[in-house]
């Protein structure tokens, strides 16, 4: 018989809790510790993720970078995407505490690598250290957070975690641009150690969680599901190479394209049906994805990461490109939409919290959204500064609001299968951002090819990425050719608001998918705070002395 979230076979794997828990015990101190801990762990990743996009044309020029530099990006992503779905597993078996802490760890050297890399190959292999950690933190957080607080209450909890993750996202280009014109883009890494060796003190110190009693050496092995994450991320390494490739170094309709990413969505999957029907100890198991509310969660999920990537990506392209900014600037042009997604990310919480009402919570962010990305179309070269600030705000509140996914995906489910359903919640948000990066780069590679003036194109040499070695020179380039170069990169972003528009209207398609279930007001046995266990069990005892006949 398949050990499974249905069957479990051992008091380890994934299963649905005892149905007759209580709620957990009053939050203290260490409760707070440990929250700030995590938004500390989440932060490093927000910050890493917005500041690599004003800081990559300095890279790109001082390792001469430029046949490469979408590895940068991209390998941190895919490392981050593959290691998701083995992370809840690792959760599982091994304990949320150790697994936090390796990640932590790994993050952290990723950094030092990538801040003494002298070479694009060194830092493309930093980064990917850096995502493998990454995936890890993201990861572990939701799972960290969902065992402590009940769905019902976790409004404002997770409002805050992605509040977080989207201010220091946002803030990051201009960190980027104030540290590459302050000091060197090196810096961009460094400053990523003192913050993750404070994460790792306090998670150390204060995260203790009860824990399931670990099996066994060969158990262990067993339980981590190797052959299906080893398919996951063999399909999606497949998928996001043939998208690096793709329009860029190769033609889409290329045999060096087309095959990997056949291979990949083919494998996806292969190892979906995989997981769902054969898989003895599943990552992905079956039930978290069987009901039309949950599915739709995913969905949306992926698209909302696909957009809000593009937007904070290649944004700053529109200002440097466009409007001739300086990596500071354009990052500092940027930064409203920070001061819209946090009020909005905690705005969404607290309503679905109090109300319980997340698919009308999805309906207006879509909605939102849709209308902020389609007022991009009307950006050019006349637009003013003053102008671009409304329209982020308008995509940014959406934005913010769309972090209502996480109910919509944990409502239909038991709270045993929390682990498995955050993990994928994030591979699907975090693959997003590997297509969002490709398909935007391959959008803007191929539209500047046929917008840009051809006695400029022929100053490069050929395969280049036209997008980032371009930008530097354009300041100094003399009229006429510095506004042809301009107006390119206008009607080439253009293309790219068009895209995002039409994903915008799919997003909110899934919402008619959606069920409004009621919230969970209880939270997975096997885990919680270990230091309130006792008190917590008296407290249950007192619950039933008191409501005992006399």
């Amino acid at each position: 018989m398949r050990g499974s979230s249905e069957s479990p076979s051992l008091n380890w794997t994934m299963a649905p809790p005892d149905p007759q828990i209580t709620l957990p015990p009053k939050r203290d101190w260490r409760f707070w510790v440990i929250f700030i801990a995590l938004c500390l762990s989440i932060a490093l990743c927000g910050l890493d993720i917005g500041a690599l996009a004003t800081a990559l044309p300095s890279i790109i020029h001082d390792l001469n970078g430029t046949d490469s530099f979408a590895w940068v990006s991209t390998g941190y992503t895919l490392a981050t995407t593959a290691i998701l779905p083995l992370s809840g597993r690792l959760a599982e078996v091994l304990g949320r505490r150790d697994v936090l802490l390796a990640s932590l760890v790994l993050f952290a050297v990723g950094s030092a690598v990538c801040g003494a890399a002298h070479s694009m190959t060194v830092l493309v292999a930093g980064r990917v250290i850096q995502g493998i950690g990454s995936g890890g933190i993201q990861s572990l957080t939701a799972i960290v957070v969902a065992d402590v607080v009940p769905l019902k209450d976790r409004g404002l909890f997770n409002a805050l975690i992605g509040m977080t993750f989207s201010v220091t996202t946002a803030a990051g280009p201009f960190i980027g641009g104030v540290i590459v014109q302050k000091t060197t883009w090196r810096w961009l890494f460094y400053i990523n150690l003192p913050m993750a060796g404070l994460a790792v003190i306090s998670v150390f110190g204060f995260l203790r969680l009860r824990q399931p009693s670990r099996p066994n050496f060969l158990q262990c092995v067993a339980s981590l599901d190797l052959l299906g994450n080893t398919m996951i991320i063999g399909s999606a390494t497949s998928c996001i190479l043939a998208l690096t490739w793709a329009g860029v170094t190769h033609p889409w309709n290329s045999t060096r394209v087309l095959a990997p990413l056949i291979i990949g969505m083919v494998g996806l999957v292969g190892a979906l049906l995989y997981e769902m029907f054969i898989a003895g100890y599943p990552s992905i198991p079956r039930s978290i994805v069987s009901n039309c509310t949950s599915l739709s969660g995913y969905i949306a999920s992926f698209i909302h990461g696909l957009i809000i990537t593009s937007v904070a990506f290649y944004l700053p392209v529109y200002f440097q490109g466009v409007k001739e900014a300086l990596p500071l600037l354009s990052g500092l042009y940027i930064f409203p939409m920070a001061a819209v997604i946090s009020p909005s990310a905690i705005l969404q919480g607290v309503l679905i919290s109090k109300f319980g009402r997340y698919k009308l919570v999805s309906g207006i962010g879509w909605s939102a959204m849709m209308l902020g990305v389609g007022l991009l179309l009307i950006l050019n070269i006349n637009t003013s500064i003053g102008t671009t600030v409304p329209l982020q705000l308008i995509a940014a509140f959406g934005f913010g609001l769309l972090y209502a996914t996480t109910f919509t995906v944990l409502a239909p489910l038991d709270v045993g299968l929390n682990s498995a359903a955050l993990s994928l919640l994030l591979f699907a948000r975090t693959f997003s951002q590997s297509w969002s990066i490709a398909i935007g780069a391959t959008i803007l590679q191929n539209e500047l090819r046929h917008q840009l003036p051809a006695e400029f194109i022929a100053s490069f040499v050929p395969g280049q990425d036209l997008t980032y070695v371009s930008i530097p020179l354009i300041r100094s380039l003399s009229e006429p050719l510095r506004t042809q170069v301009r107006i390119a990169f206008a009607n080439s972003l253009r293309l790219m608001w068009k895209v995002l528009l039409g994903l915008c209207g799919a997003g909110l398609l899934t919402v008619f998918l959606q069920r409004e279930i009621p919230l969970h007001r209880n939270t997975n046995p096997r885990w919680g705070i270990k230091d309130n266990e006792n008190k917590a069990s008296e407290s249950t005892d007192a619950e039933k002395s008191n409501a005992t006949p006399q």
